[in-house]
């Protein structure tokens, strides 16, 4: 029985043996569907289910947004005068 890896290789090879041009319309073609298949999965996903990825992406950058994150790292620079010079 073939596996997974083994259908891929197949596709590879038989990838290799096409002209250039026919190549780029076929990883074109694919990535189209790719995208496609993402945009219905995403329009799929539920409001609970975007509110709780959400939820967790943005507890997941609160340290970088607290005092001494990357995110803060230029505050320092609020009390200065800024003027550009030209």
């Amino acid at each position: 029985m073939a596996t997974v890896w083994d259908t891929q290789q197949e596709i590879l090879a038989r990838f290799r043996e096409l002209p250039i041009p026919d190549r780029l319309t076929l990883v074109e073609t694919v990535l189209r569907l790719i995208r496609e298949d993402l945009q219905r999965a995403g329009q799929t996903m539920n409001r609970a289910d975007r509110k709780s990825q959400l939820a967790a992406a943005a507890e997941a950058l609160l340290p970088e947004y607290l005092a001494g994150g990357e995110l803060t790292a230029f505050t320092v620079l609020d009390g200065e005068d800024f003027y550009a010079e030209g």
